[in-house]
């Protein structure tokens, strides 16, 4: 992909609003932007020359076709001269009406004029390779975008700011002069290390795999951040799964009959909880299927319970504990999942707990989603449950929220465990260094020090068009 070309793209999202911006960035970014652009009200002529315009300026005025002389939109023309810029290139976003029509126009008109179609991410794609940003940070803004919760937001600036970042080239650094140190003794047989300054080595090697490890671990909280905490809502037929669905919501969102079975596919909606994203899951009522697409229903159901993070298991309360009930007990601590046993219909048991109902260490809350009684009480349970879970973030102050990044510190923690198993071998300098190498170029491709193509594709391909 040519980098020297100047890209464009509508970085709003699509539909009505109030502005819609058309953003470019290259190195004729500015000339482009000057030939479809008008001055208007007070402003000199000289300003239609955006290439002379000082940076970070905003200038009001029209875009018109420069071939029949039409305006197209009353704009404002934000400049920005590299190296300042997001992308480190001349960069002009073009503040248009929010509409698909002056939004369209405006970008056939550039594009007319010689810019090229963004592909998506590569804005983020140019900061990355003109070295404002490293990969982690890249990453950061996708996850920025995408975040469901103020937990998510938090964790993803962090990540923006050179949290991850600055934490992997900190145990690289310290790496790399271990590895030096190695080298040198290679280099330099006469300059034979000591047992003193090996046993030095081996505490180094053995405190940065430590430290990969924690940051490994706090993946599963960081996941949890990013995709939501998947909870599922299981039971028999009719005890008020959908119910508790609208209650949790504050909305309709799912048909509530007294009739069994009413649910055949599983819904699924969002909802913050505590600043934390919650994925909350209807399925089908659990028990022999009546017919095939009840079945269909329950299957999908038993694969929400796979999937997710956490169940809620519901219960009637106001009839009797069932072998049915039990069933769904059962199917739920086969997979050892995380579940609370939540005994809905409050209201019809007139706060009076019915006996037999208890699952274990399950915490047991009572609710009415009729009513909204104990609703509050679950929510407090569900946070309880992933606060004390999850330390890790606390414990190393940076949340790994993407699977590559964790893949590549495994891999670099067992090349280092590999290193420490050569030297209790006593097997020369030379292959230890090699396991250490290793270590270094997985640390290297989490920033991007060290990367290929593909993975750059990879990455950046996840993006919209426009970032």
């Amino acid at each position: 992909m040519p980098e020297h070309e100047t890209i464009a793209a509508i970085s709003t999202p699509p539909g009505e609003g109030g502005i819609g911006i058309v953003r470019l960035s290259g190195p004729d970014a500015l000339s482009i932007a000057s030939r479809i652009f008008s001055p208007g009200g007070r402003q000199k002529e000289k300003e239609k020359n955006l290439c002379r315009v000082k940076s970070h300026r905003m200038l009001y005025g029209f875009i018109t076709d420069p071939e029949t002389g039409e305006q197209v939109d009353e704009v404002l023309v934000a400049v920005m001269r590299a190296p300042g810029t997001y992308t480190r290139e001349d960069m002009v976003e073009i503040n248009c009406h929010g509409g698909a029509h002056p939004l369209a126009r405006t970008m056939e008109l550039v594009l007319r004029e010689g810019a090229r179609l963004a592909l998506p991410g590569e804005f983020t794609k140019r900061a990355f390779l003109g070295g404002r940003i490293d990969l982690t940070q890249a990453e950061a803004v996708l996850s920025l975008i995408q975040a469901k919760s103020d937990a998510a937001g938090k964790a993803a600036l962090a990540q923006l700011s050179g949290g991850l970042g600055g934490r992997i080239r900190q145990e690289t650094a310290r790496l790399a002069r271990i590895c030096a140190h190695l080298e040198a003794s290679i280099d330099f047989p006469e300059e034979e290390i000591e047992p003193d300054e090996m046993a030095a080595i081996t505490a180094g090697i053995k405190n940065i795999s430590g430290n990969l490890k924690s940051l490994s671990g706090s993946y599963e909280e960081g996941k949890l951040l990013r995709d939501g905490i998947k909870t599922a809502i299981l039971g028999k037929p009719n005890v008020g799964k959908s119910s508790l669905l609208n209650a949790l919501l504050s909305q309709e969102r799912a048909i509530v009959t007294d009739i069994p079975g009413t649910t055949r596919d599983v819904i699924a909606e969002y909802m913050n909880l505590g600043g934390h994203a919650l994925k909350i899951m209807d399925t089908a009522g659990i028990r022999e299927a009546a017919d095939r697409p009840e079945a269909e229903g329950i299957k999908k159901s038993l694969a929400a319970m796979d999937e997710a993070d956490l169940v809620l298991c519901v219960l009637d309360g106001s009839a009797e504990f069932d072998e049915e009930d039990m069933r769904v007990i059962s199917r739920i601590k086969e997979r050892c999942k995380r579940a609370i046993l939540v005994i809905n219909k409050k209201d019809l048991f007139m706060n009076k707990k019915p006996e037999g109902l208890f699952a274990e260490d399950w915490p047991e809350i009572c609710v009415s989603a009729k009513t909204g009684a104990g609703l509050e009480e679950l929510k407090v349970s569900i946070t309880e449950i992933f606060r004390q879970k999850n330390q890790a973030g606390a414990e190393t102050g940076v949340l790994i929220t993407s699977l590559r990044h964790k893949t590549a510190l495994d891999k670099a923690r067992l090349a280092l465990d590999r290193a420490l198993g050569t030297i209790g071998e006593g097997l020369p300098a030379e292959i230890v260094s090699l396991d250490l190498s290793e270590a270094l170029r997985e640390l290297g491709s989490i920033t991007g020090e060290v990367g290929t193509d593909d993975i750059l594709a990879i990455i950046f391909s996840e993006f919209c068009i426009g970032k």
